[in-house]
């Protein structure tokens, strides 16, 4: 549909033969012409082929020779988002504005048992659920500036704290907090690789044995995920036991448990009488050699947990293109 003006400009054209007005009008449909024919490319869709499902495989020099208990899994389930966070060293965006996500909400949480629990040592007293959510209270005032989060967040807590209070009494009658939030790295010195933690906290009992626990705001990982895929404890004790954690010698350790701040389960253990600490870490070994050889690629989205789950380098993977059912497309890179 032409607009008024130009349909007013054709008719005054047309009406002007003896001034050339329909000459130039002709001239002005030829080059006119041209340009919808350039447009009318744009809108023909061009069979282009789908992109394979990637596993590049960077020089073994370029491989990551440090991580996390918690890129681990990471490591396991999607070996590209390693590949792009550590050998092509991309981060994700922060988002223009500022939300109360779940990773605030962990953040913030982690900080209120932290601070409660190193409160509690000088004065056992305040093991009580009302001390507890007036640290809540006190640092959600502070770190979250969204009313409504604020209430969310602690209201949730008000309908775990009581269970958590008496949980921790019953920690406490085992074993008292050594360290909160305490860092520790051990290496596999034949591979030249560091792996890093920071352990939410560490008990140590009568007989010198840890106890670690770790905070979940989420579900706590089941043992049989813990087996397979979230190793993140089950390498803290394995560290305590080879390296230690902060200013402890290595340890015997005796238990390691999520502790569930959410509406899932409360406690969940670390399958320690079948991962004991030497078979985890010689586990960790072969992972971390496999991928020092140069012929194992990084696989995108190699075993996620739901083919839902969204990852941060699904874009830069071209996922949508291919899916889980097809088989990777090992490329030399670097």
């Amino acid at each position: 549909m032409p607009a008024r003006w130009l349909n007013r400009l054709m008719n005054l054209l047309s009406g002007l033969p003896a001034q050339g007005g329909d000459t130039a009008l002709k001239a002005m449909r030829a080059r006119g012409a041209a340009w919808i024919e350039r447009a009318e490319r744009l809108e023909c869709p061009v069979p282009v082929p789908p992109a394979t499902r990637p596993s590049p495989r960077p020089p073994v020099a370029a491989r990551p020779r440090q991580l996390s208990v918690t890129q681990i899994q990471r490591l396991i389930r999607d070996p590209y988002a390693i590949y792009a966070r550590h050998v092509l060293r991309l981060r994700p965006l922060d988002p223009l504005m500022q939300e109360p996500d779940a990773l605030l909400r962990g953040t913030v949480l982690h900080k209120v048992l932290e601070n409660f629990i190193r409160k509690t040592l000088a004065d056992p007293a305040l093991i009580t659920r009302d001390a507890l959510l007036a640290e809540a209270r006190r640092v959600l005032a502070e770190s979250v500036p969204w009313a409504e989060a604020r209430a969310m967040w602690l209201a949730r807590l008000e309908r775990r704290a009581e269970q958590f209070i008496a949980g921790d009494i019953a920690r406490r009658a085992i074993a008292q907090p050594v360290l909160l939030e305490a860092r520790g790295a051990a290496e596999l010195a034949d591979l030249g690789f560091t792996l890093s933690a920071k352990a939410d906290r560490i008990d140590r009992d009568a007989a010198g044995a840890l106890h670690l626990y770790d905070y979940k705001t989420g579900a706590p990982p089941s043992q049989k995920a813990q087996r397979h895929f979230d190793k993140q404890l089950l390498l803290e004790a394995a560290m305590a036991e080879l390296a230690g954690f902060g200013g402890l010698p290595p340890s015997p350790v005796a238990s390691a448990t999520f502790l569930g701040l959410g509406s899932g389960k409360a406690e969940e253990s670390a399958p320690l009488d079948t991962d004991p600490p030497e078979k985890v870490w010689a586990e960790l070994r072969d992972l971390i050699a496999a991928y020092m050889t140069p012929g194992r690629g990084y696989t995108a989205r190699r075993a996620v947990g739901s083919v839902r789950e969204k990852g941060d380098y699904d874009q830069l993977a071209r996922f949508g293109e291919w899916d889980a059912s097809d088989a990777p497309d090992p490329v030399e890179v670097g």
